[in-house]
């Protein structure tokens, strides 16, 4: 039994478990001894296990069980099973319904079958295979570009690639909302890192023309890469592809688009956001994308001029120095481009689906930021205590949907993050909004009565986000 089940608290422990909320981490760790060691050998005084320990605190105190690490017991598609219960499920990726499509798991098997479990070695040694190639030459073609490399992982294809190819002389532009992997891979590069405001492009012209005036004679060989993504995996909004385009001809620079979460969404036949913009994808300097959303494998892949592609096969160390992607995820992503290209309603259904949510949703009284329609459907809570309550309330009534919160987030717009899959039937996602609706006003109540209201971390949460109950 949780806290909210039925346990009422008198004022004394609500005020006890209030007072215990407030305190910063620091405030809870252990004094440390007059005569201690000269150097900290323990790791639970690194500042992110204090601030883990703190949410641990914060959430037993609640009775409110951890979302993250939830074991899913099978193939988590538009429905999963959790502890023994089948529920609506949101909190994957799948798009198009791929994972477990039995062309997909039949050519996994396959590649498992003849290659093994295991390439056993870097692709420039001994681990090259022809279903690399095959590949690799599928995913140029879908992107219109001269070739492309595979990597074990798309975190690791955006920070090797943006890593080996600029150096502490050059220079990154990029939204503030961009992915975690191209702030590492800017990091590494030791590149000067510039962020405008998310999908503000008079910001982005006003940084690059003081970057190109600012040094004239170096300027010249000072490398500058835009880096944006091509739907944002937290917001399921999109940039404006052809403005971008001019600006990286204006100023001369490199144009780079993660299309993580957007291959398999954006466009008539889920080519991407080039498609959907109506551009040629040849005016984008470099694609990237992963294999594990809509094509249901594992991995990630940057496309681009064959310069680009050879230069990142000998020298990014992400790809040099690791082991070549195995078979199965190979043979996998192959077969679902076949099944992308083939059954084209999946693609339309995805499309029909994302707008039924988020106009019922929004019909319901619900904030979803800049959501535009895409597969991707935040509703905005602001409370990052009341998102988590709200995503446990929503699970004990059969619908999984996680909390995004700081850090993921900025402060004070933690939301439930909503991925809708071409598999979800509309019945699905109209039960969904209705027990959404239901789970709010619980957790609503159960914070009033802690006297909590839209208090997190001693800040009020912004009570108008959601239109329904602000003002």
């Amino acid at each position: 039994m949780t806290v909210h089940d039925g346990i009422r608290l008198d004022a004394a422990a609500k005020a006890a478990l209030l007072a215990r909320m407030r305190q910063r981490p620091a405030d809870n760790a252990a004094p440390q001894a007059e005569e201690g060691p000269l150097y900290d050998a323990s790791f639970e005084t690194l500042p992110g296990f204090e601030e883990l320990r703190f949410i641990r605190a914060t959430g037993e105190a609640l009775g409110i069980a951890n979302p993250f690490f939830r074991p899913h017991e099978g193939r988590a598609g538009a429905l999963s099973r959790i502890e023994g219960r089948e529920v609506i499920n949101f909190a994957s990726y799948d798009y198009l319904g791929l994972n477990g499509h039995p062309q997909v798991s039949g050519a996994a098997r396959e590649a498992m079958e003849l290659y093994g479990t295991s390439v056993s070695a870097s692709r420039v040694v001994a681990g090259e295979r022809p279903i690399h190639r095959a590949l690799e030459a599928r995913l140029a073609a879908l992107h219109g570009a001269e070739d492309a490399v595979v990597f074990v992982s798309g975190h690791a294809a955006n920070v090797t690639t943006i890593g080996s190819l600029l150096g502490p002389d050059d220079v990154v532009f990029h939204d503030a909302l961009i992915h975690n992997s191209v702030i590492v891979g800017a990091e590494l590069a030791r590149a000067t890192r510039r962020s405008f405001p998310h999908n503000d492009f008079a910001a982005l012209e006003r940084m690059l023309a003081s970057e190109r005036a600012s040094s004239p004679a170096s300027a010249r060989t000072r490398r500058a890469l835009i880096v944006v993504e091509g739907l944002y995996s937290m917001d399921g909004d999109t940039p404006d592809l052809a403005r971008l385009v001019a600006l990286k001809q204006r100023f001369g620079a490199w144009l780079m688009v993660d299309e993580a979460h957007s291959v398999g969404v954006l466009g008539a036949k889920g080519r991407g956001i080039a498609e959907q913009a109506g551009l040629d994808p040849a005016l984008v300097d470099i694609w990237m994308g992963t294999l594990s959303k809509s094509l249901a494998s594992c991995g990630g892949y940057i496309a681009g001029p064959q310069a680009l592609i050879d230069v990142l096969k000998t020298s990014a160390p992400g790809f040099v120095y690791s082991v070549g992607l195995p078979p199965a995820a190979a043979g996998a992503a192959l077969a679902a481009l076949d099944v992308l290209e083939r059954e084209g309603e999946r693609v339309a259904a995805l499309r029909a689906n994302s707008r039924h949510f988020l106009d019922a949703v929004q019909a319901a009284g619900f904030a979803t930021g800049t959501a535009e329609g895409h597969a991707i459907i935040p509703v905005m809570v602001g409370d990052s205590l009341k998102a988590v309550l709200l995503s446990e309330r929503l699970l004990a009534h059969g619908v999984n949907a996680l909390p995004i919160i700081h850090p993921a987030v900025p402060h004070r717009s933690s939301r439930l993050r909503f991925f809708i899959t071409a598999a979800h039937q509309r019945a699905q996602l109209d039960e969904t909004v209705r027990l959404l609706t239901e789970a709010f006003d619980e957790s609503s109540r159960f914070l009033a009565e802690l006297g909590l209201g839209g208090e997190v971390d001693g800040e009020a949460a912004p009570r108008a986000l959601p239109p329904a109950w602000g003002e």
